[in-house]
């Protein structure tokens, strides 16, 4: 849930940044936008960083299997 999460921050502070001519009061629409996308950027990192822990500790450096017996001919 962390990447596409990140994702859509950093895209609606793009659109906030970048798109939106709008003026609100008391809000700097550009500043919010580019802290959301500083936000999501951290949150894509963090979701890289921590992937390999999903997996639990040595899953993917197990090793060969058991050996399977070989057939017969």
């Amino acid at each position: 849930m962390g990447i596409p999460l990140s994702l859509f921050l950093v895209a609606g502070g793009a659109i906030l940044a970048f798109a939106v001519t709008d003026n609100a009061n008391g809000i700097d629409l550009y500043a919010v936008g580019w802290i959301l996308m500083a936000a999501g950027v951290v949150l894509l990192v963090l979701s890289l960083i921590m992937w390999d822990s999903w997996a639990g500790g040595g899953f993917w450096n197990r090793g060969p299997g058991p050996r399977r017996r070989q057939p017969p001919y």
